[in-house]
This record gives C-alpha cells, structure tokens and sequence, in this order.
C-alpha cells in the first residue's frame, strides 16, 4: 500500500507538510561510540539482570542462564535465539534475521531494548501466548514483580501529597493543568532507568520551565470544548506513573469533559515497570483500600468508573515488539482510529512516533507523523538522545546549561498534533502481529 500525504497541525495551528516513512534518517544504534545507547547495552541491561537476581529465588539453571545473557552482552558474542515456543517466536526470528551473527553491540537500538526483554522472559519460562508446555517447569511469574510492588507503594504516598496541592475547590482548569503537568512527571518513575528513579514527588510547578514543548492550553480546549468524547490513553509504567495518569483520568471523566477512556496496556512484562492489567488492578484495588480518606474515595471513583464501562483497558502484541508506528498493524490502527484523541505516554512511545531515528531537534512532529490515525498529545520526560520540535539553537543552548538534558528524566514535553479530516493511508511496513 503506499503512502499518501496526509495534512497535520501542531499546537501552533500551522499546517506542515508531511514526511513520507521512506524518507526518515537511519535509527538510532547501539555501535554509535559515546551514546546512551551504547551505555544502555553496556551497563543498564547487566544491572537490570543483577536486579532480577536480587528480587527473585530462581533454581540454579535460570540463574545460570541469566548470567549467560550478561555476559553474552559484555564479550560481544554473537545474539543468541529464543529457545522456547510462542506465538511471536517466528516474528523476533524475522526482526533477528538481518543481524544473524552481529552482537548485542551492532543492532539498533530499539530492537536491542526490546528484544532482550524477550530473552529474559524466554530464560525465566515466563507463559506467552502459543507456549507449548515443558514436561516439568513451573512457569515463573512476572521477573519484575517485587520492583513494581515498591514502586506502588512509593507511589501512593506521592500521590497522596500530590492531591493535597489540588483542592476540590478549585476551577476545573487549574486541577486539569496541575494533574497534566503531574501525568508527565510521573514519568521520571521508570524502573528501567536507575538515573530517574528517585525525586518523582518534586513540585510540579518549579518544574514548568523544564517542558520544552508545552500545548498544555490547548489541549485543555479540546476537553472543555467537548471536541474528545473517546480518550485512548497508551499507558508506559506502572507505580506513580500509572497513579498519576489514573488522577488524570478521574478528572477527565468526573468532570465530563470525556465520556469514555480506554487503555492499552502491555500483555507481557516489558522496559521492567511498564504497566500490565494485573499492575492496572493491583493499583485500583491498593487505591481502594488506602488508609488515607483521598486515595481510598479516588480509588472507589475509578473502580466505579469501570463497572460502568467509563474505563476500559485492552492489550495488543504490538506493544511488546520491536515495532513502530508507522508499522501499526490494521487492527489496532482500527481501534486507535475510533478515539478523538490520543494521549501517548512516555519515551518508548515517543521513540515509536519518531522510528527511534536521528531527527535534527528542529524537525517537526507534525510532519513526521502523518501516518497516524487519530490526533495524539505525547507526555514524555526526556530518556533517550531523541527529540523533535524545538526551536533553531534552543538544542544547542540546553546542551549549555545541562550536558545530560537529553536522557536524564529532568525536561518534558506535552505535544499535541491535531489530524485534519483526512487521514492518510498507512505506510508501507511489517506490522504483522
């Protein structure tokens, strides 16, 4: 099928022209010397693995084999296959296939990320869908369970002093501003980025000069306006991101200025804290039966929310794969379609709307992403050396005033790009599912 150009505005309201796929810059790679990518590979995906040795009792040969992976990443072996059945087996051999005897070192770096959490889940014998039964295993559970379980508790005490700055009786626009700017904050809790773990209960507010693209008003219009009756909101982590979102969303629907939110969760243990539906009802059920007056009656709001189908939540096998956007397979570019809007959460959301590719800090979002079939707004705390939609040299000014602006969790962006009425055709990719 091939790609007709679609029309997009940005928050500004000015139309751009559009970027075909076939004309992005080449990925982002793991061999680029001095990357965060390079640092990723190197030092975080050994410290994750000596973190799920910590949290978890597992027999002797699990552990042996995740200390294979470790040091088959630092002695640049070659990447080893799966070795268990599933339903994606065939799909991971077909991404693998182009870099058969390349190490960990030569891939890109989003395939690099993606595909060593499905290792982990192949070595710890973690059931996926389509997994023939092995006379014998007992099938681990979530390898990152315990972490989420901290994160959840760190996470309702910063909530709760969240809601106390967010009175009742202020205008609806103030709590909306101040719940939006903590949705995006909240993405500073990331378990699988030890940088950004820590101060995620910081004032908000005296971090408002750190998002570098803010359409925070006008998406405010949108909901005041009426103009989202359907939200899809693509979750990223549980503990106090998905806290935080779930505040959001409470206001969104307690107020009326939506109608209906839906969303779409991991299937399989992802990036370490990425939200599944057991940590979506883990989190409901721990606001619900809170200590403190304020979490315990949000919690019961949302838990009402969903028996009367207000919220809903769903999974899809593309959100644990090493896809883009642009390669949505049509069922869930159908069910994104439905939404007025969507809200994107998160750096591995972002990396997906750009290919994780090298785009000059000038390009333009709106231009990259014609492709999309729904208006979106992306909350996201800078985690990777990517980043569109700044201005000429503001790139080369933060770069002055913070060396590590790019990757250390302390800047954001809430960029919205509106779809005209006529959408654009899906790209040309392997969406496959």
């Amino acid at each position: 099928m091939s790609h007709q150009g679609g029309a997009n505005t940005g928050g500004d309201g000015t139309m751009v022209h559009t970027i075909p796929p076939s004309a992005f810059p080449p990925p982002l790679m793991v061999s680029e010397p001095g990357s965060f990518a390079e640092d990723t590979i190197r030092s975080r995906k050994p410290t994750i693995l000596a973190d799920i040795l910590a949290h978890n009792t597992y027999p002797p040969d699990i552990v042996r084999s995740l200390e294979s992976l470790r040091d088959e990443i630092a002695s640049h072996a070659p990447v080893t296959g799966l070795s268990r059945s599933g339903d994606d087996v065939a799909f991971w051999q077909r991404a693998l296939a182009p870099w058969n005897g390349r190490s960990w070192f030569e891939l890109p770096w989003f395939l690099a990320e993606t595909y060593f959490y499905r290792r982990v889940l192949d070595i710890v014998g973690y059931k996926l869908p389509g997994a023939c039964p092995i006379l014998g295993l007992q099938h681990a559970g979530d390898p990152f369970a315990p972490q989420k379980a901290q994160a959840l508790r760190d996470g309702l005490v910063a909530l709760e002093r969240h809601i106390m700055h967010v009175p009742q009786a202020n205008p609806v626009q103030d709590r909306f501003r101040l719940w939006l700017r903590r949705s995006l904050w909240g993405n500073r809790a990331d378990l699988s980025n030890i940088g950004t773990r820590d101060d995620v209960d910081a004032d908000d507010e005296r971090r408002s000069e750190h998002i570098l693209v803010d359409h925070g008003q006008r998406l405010w219009e949108l909901f005041a306006q009426g103009q989202v009756r359907h939200l899809d909101v693509v979750a990223d982590n549980a503990g106090a991101e998905l806290l935080s979102d779930l505040g959001l969303i409470d206001l969104l629907l307690s107020e009326e200025l939506v109608q209906r939110v839906r969303l779409h969760l991991k299937g399989q243990p992802f990036f370490v804290s990425d939200a599944m539906p057991s940590d979506l009802e883990d989190t409901l059920a721990a606001l619900k039966q809170d200590i403190q007056p304020t979490l315990a009656a949000l919690g019961a709001r949302l838990v009402d929310h969903v028996a009367a189908e207000r919220i809903c939540w769903q999974t899809h096998p593309f959100w644990t794969k090493c896809l883009h956007y642009p390669q949505l397979p049509d069922d869930l570019r159908t069910t994104l379609a439905e939404a007025d809007l969507l809200m994107l959460k998160g750096d591995v959301n972002y990396r997906r709307l750009l290919s994780d590719a090298h785009w000059p800090p000038t390009a333009r979002l709106e231009a990259i992403t014609s492709y999309m079939p729904a208006s979106f707004v992306t909350l996201r705390t800078l985690k990777a050396e990517i980043i569109v939609g700044l201005a000429p040299g503001q790139a080369e000014a933060l770069s002055r005033r913070d060396p590590e602006w790019r990757i250390n969790g302390d800047w954001g962006v809430i960029h919205l790009v509106e779809q005209t009425e006529m959408r654009p055709e899906p790209p040309d990719g392997d969406g496959a599912s």
